[in-house]
């Protein structure tokens, strides 16, 4: 001990008027107290980010948006006790939103605009944009993905491990078998989509994939070195359809299935299986972050990468209702994305939130939580978000641009309380489409089906409400009320006032989120305003990066497995 103090004050006695014994009694306080200084530095200075994306999820398939047939109580939990997102944006296909929420710009100037990359298209996020685990890198931050990927794989320099990502297990396509990993890209093109790292891992065959990435996720939390900051990526599969035409679209363990009697519709029966799948892996994830000691310093954030395909679009059953549209769509059940933040280190929390957010806004948001000064990203298309969200403080952001289609010519842009809709939007699946239930539901539009209003579909709403009810009373915890869509009455002509593709049409999202009501004859002054505002986004967007499919890719040429073949 003397020779400790000797050398720390060197030459000076640092106690002079107290006795040997007094000062020894003072040097071991003082050393003691510097071991417990020690260990609160052994804690990350900065927070802990998990990111968790769940595919496809629609807006009507958790149940703190109020759906009364899948239960989903880890995530209700997580979401009330944190900020619930209820004016919160993403783009409608999945490719467009992993580009901007890994680039932090809008997918009309990343070149992502234009549909998702199929198979063997030789194209990926440009490589001049700096991503999400870069930045954080920059912070000093430990960076893991676990998941899906589908931002290019053509070169190997498109792929996690090259764009700042430590460690990956999971899959480059849009999608795939749950428990073969193999993806069909079309009916001659299907082959084997499965790494870790940059490697095919075959050892996953036959394992579930919201499992293994759950476990996976849990590994990285259990080995991670807790001195230095975490940033864990883990956007599931879930609950994305399967391989099309040939393969199962809806796969989980009958396990999860067999939590949902009440349903009596085999596809959606199936579908609540894969949602409460992911629900318990989230559940996971947050008792593995509790366990380590980085629950404290964490920020969670959960987000949908898209609106559901409902009503069997890509074989699927998701539900947005009572949102217009699905997936692919511009309508809001198109975009309008499921979302919430949680985390201990928020000024406020257990509130929602109604200001206005878009998916581009994460990276300035994440990077500021994280110390950094968004500035330093350069002109990214998000803002921070960070201040507004941890104290519920007033909205940055006014407007945001859903897209431009060129190839549909068609284009989508909300500025403050208004929504215009031009061009070739998709009328195809324009509809409002309540989840199914009923057996018929498979084979009949749900709110064409005779069945949907008689006795026994009373009956089976009430005991999917009991079922929830139940399910919520076993988890320890305080749920808040639903977080509904009050759309107002539903005009006879609600389907037939709005054709984008004869003339523009404008919506009052507060007061018409389900867009019944097409108000443009009589605002015309508005329609003005915001079609001047898309075409400043228009003169601002870059040509879509797409490209034709290489015959050089098909997995039949490369063993039976997705590769990078430019490489």
């Amino acid at each position: 001990m003397k020779l400790r103090f000797a050398i720390r004050f060197p030459g000076v006695n640092p106690f002079p008027s107290m006795s040997i014994l007094h000062r020894r009694r003072a040097c071991l306080l003082i050393f003691l107290i510097t071991l417990g200084l020690t260990f609160v530095e052994a804690k990350s200075p900065r927070p802990h980010i998990v990111m968790i994306v769940a595919d496809d999820l629609g807006w009507n398939d958790i149940s703190f948006h109020g759906s009364n047939q899948i239960p989903t109580p880890h995530i209700d939990s997580l979401a009330y006790s944190g900020i619930i997102l209820n004016n919160y944006y993403v783009s409608p296909i999945c490719t467009p939103t992993r580009g901007a929420l890994m680039s932090g710009y809008h997918p009309i100037h990343t070149g992502l605009q234009e549909s998702v990359i199929v198979g063997a298209q030789p194209y990926g996020l440009p490589l001049n944009f700096t991503i999400m685990p870069q930045w954080l890198g920059k912070l000093g931050y430990r960076s893991h993905m676990v998941g899906k990927w589908h931002l290019g794989f053509f070169k190997s320099e498109y792929t996690p491990t090259r764009r700042g990502f430590e460690s990956y297990l999971g899959y480059y396509q849009g999608c795939g078998d749950y428990y073969d990993h193999t993806y069909e890209a079309n009916e001659a093109f299907f082959g084997y989509d499965f790494r870790c790292n940059a490697s095919l891992d075959y050892s996953a065959l036959g394992q579930y994939s919201t499992t293994l990435f759950t476990n996976r996720a849990v590994d990285i939390i259990n080995q991670h070195n807790a001195e230095e900051p975490l940033f864990l990526y883990l956007p599931y599969q879930a609950v994305h359809s399967g391989n099309l035409p040939s393969g199962n679209p809806l796969q989980a363990p009958s396990s999860y299935i067999n939590r949902h009697p009440h349903i009596h519709n085999k596809q959606r029966k199936d579908f609540a299986g894969m949602v409460a799948a992911l629900d318990d892996g989230v559940g996971a994830v947050v008792d593995a972050l509790k366990k380590k000691g980085l629950y404290e310093n964490s920020i969670l954030m959960f987000t949908t990468d898209n609106g559901g395909p409902a009503n069997g679009f890509d074989g699927n059953a998701a539900s947005n209702f009572p949102l217009r549209g699905v997936k692919a769509t511009l309508w809001e059940g198109g975009v309008r994305g499921v979302g919430f933040v949680h985390s201990p280190i928020l000024q406020k929390s257990g509130y929602v939130s109604e200001q206005l957010l878009h998916v581009c806004d994460w990276l300035p948001t994440f990077y500021s939580a994280a110390g950094g000064n968004p500035s330093d990203l350069g002109g990214t298309d998000g803002f921070d978000m960070w201040n507004m969200l941890s104290s519920n403080g007033k909205p940055v952001r006014k407007e945001l641009l859903h897209n431009i289609s060129p190839g549909r010519r068609s284009g989508a842009i909300r500025v403050g309380e208004y929504k215009l809709l031009v061009g070739g939007v998709n009328m195809n699946w324009d509809g409002w489409y309540p989840p199914y239930q009923v057996t018929e539901d498979s084979s009949r539009l749900y709110y064409d089906n005779p069945a949907a209003k008689n006795a026994l579909f009373k009956e089976l709403t009430e005991t999917s409400d009991r079922r929830l009810t139940a399910v919520r009373k076993q988890m320890n915890v305080t749920f808040g009320s639903a977080v509904k869509v009050n759309c107002g009455p539903k005009p006879a002509n609600a389907s037939t006032n709005c054709d984008p593709r004869q003339s523009a049409c404008l919506y009052h999202i507060p007061s018409d989120p389900c867009e019944y009501n097409n108000i443009a004859a009589t605002n015309q002054g508005v329609v003005s305003t915001l079609t001047d505002r898309l075409d400043h986004y228009l003169s601002t967007m870059v040509p879509p990066a797409n490209k034709p499919e290489d015959p050089k890719g098909n997995p039949i040429l490369n063993n039976g497995a997705w590769v990078s073949w430019l490489d």
